[in-house]
């Protein structure tokens, strides 16, 4: 039987394969430790939890409105006035079943055949694959290095066509941690406003920004550039609630009604107990971010500069989200290695330490290593890299 082709032309994750490698291995009884981590080493906090077992005992199981129950969608109105001072409605919300639904209904309603996104290079790995599903076509810009991987408005400005409809802005990003600058997106904002375009802005890790000037959201800029934005975030990486599958978009109404329409279709409606969790995420004081946000700083400030000691790595400092990004293209070449790939394989089977290679990113000379673990997983780990690449030398 013959797959449609819309999937056909989809890239397998690029950390399928060594994900399985280090499973084997850690079946095996090896002590491997996995770096590859995207979510919060954190459990969901315990007054959600509670808010979620009362929800089912109140009997709060049944089918919700698709685009979120409105207590939510008000709470998520309130989150954006008090942290952004951006004004909505809640029909300019809807919830989804987590940040990446909410991207991947936003293409599905937004691009025909043959539109084009810019996708700035290192990329999240689902970008490309959603935009590809809607039938629109990704256009990559590399966010070079010496450029902590941001995209100028330069280059921008170069890859914009007359098929271009849209460009992804991801701050911080997955999976570079780099933080865009309140003047670096207006410089953006101000392209996107000339050439009519629509800006999808990933804001999944706002909360976790440890240098710099914050969070600044490229909608708070102007009334223009909120008109032409739609916000994606959720609760996944801010209240350590990845697997609860909340997330939601916010922008203009029309859009808003399309995404809401085919959810009703395909989800019918985010999971009922997981959204009165969200609820309370929103509406508690508790102070849920605070310690989870200081852990992370610690061990960013901890782990890159146990990183940036390894012979033939070099590691931009991020400023949020929970990665690094190294370029290891150095120390691959001085350990003999003919791509990185092959060296994130070797140092899994040697030191039992799996990282996930850059490639899958569009960034080939690159590493993405979570720190959404403890410190000791972390110290260890970076000693292992460092014992592999000075035994290859």
């Amino acid at each position: 039987m013959e797959l449609a082709k819309r999937v056909q032309s989809l890239t397998p994750s690029a950390t399928l394969a060594i994900t399985a490698k280090a499973n084997e291995l850690k079946a095996a009884g090896h002590d491997v430790i996995g770096l590859g981590a995207g979510e919060p080493d954190f459990n969901t906090p315990e007054h959600i939890l509670h808010a979620a077992k009362s929800a089912m005992d109140e009997g709060k199981t049944k089918y919700t409105p698709s685009s979120g129950i409105p207590m939510l969608k008000e709470a998520i109105v309130k989150k954006m006035k008090e942290d952004h001072a951006l004004t909505y409605a809640s029909n300019e919300v809807i919830v989804t079943t987590g940040a990446k639904h909410a991207l991947y209904t936003l293409f599905q309603v937004l691009l025909n055949p043959g539109d084009e996104v810019i996708v700035p290079t290192p990329y999240w790995v689902s970008y490309p694959e959603q935009i590809k599903l809607a039938e629109g076509k990704p256009v990559f810009v590399k966010g070079e290095e010496k450029n902590q991987f941001k995209l100028t408005p330069e280059q921008l400005e170069a890859a914009i066509t007359d098929h271009t409809k849209a460009i992804i802005l991801n701050s911080p990003s997955n999976p570079t941690g780099m933080v865009y600058t309140k003047d670096e997106l207006e410089a953006i904002g101000e392209i996107c406003l000339r050439q009519g375009l629509l800006i999808v802005s990933d804001e999944i890790y706002e909360q976790l920004i440890y240098e710099g000037e914050g969070h600044v959201s490229i909608a708070q800029l102007s009334n223009e550039l909120k008109e032409r934005t739609i916000i994606i975030n959720g609760v996944s990486k801010s209240h350590a609630m990845t697997g609860w599958r909340i997330g939601y978009a916010v922008g203009d109404a029309t859009i808003i009604k399309a995404m809401s329409n085919l959810a009703s279709h395909s989800t019918s409606n985010p999971t009922s107990v997981a959204q009165f969790a969200a609820l309370e995420a929103y509406t508690s004081s508790e102070d849920d971010l605070g310690p989870m946000k200081a852990a992370f700083h610690d061990r960013l400030e901890k782990l890159h500069e146990w990183i940036a000691s390894i012979p033939g790595v070099y590691c931009e400092k991020p400023q949020g989200a929970f990665y690094l990004f190294p370029n290891v293209q150095e120390a691959v070449q001085s350990n003999g290695f003919t791509t990185v790939d092959d060296w994130v394989k070797a140092l899994l089977e040697e030191e039992k330490v799996a990282l996930v290679p850059g490639s899958g990113f569009g960034a080939p000379d690159n590493v993405r290593l979570s720190y959404a673990t403890s410190l000791e997983q972390l110290e260890e780990a970076a000693k292992r890299i460092k014992r592999f690449v000075k035994s290859h030398q």
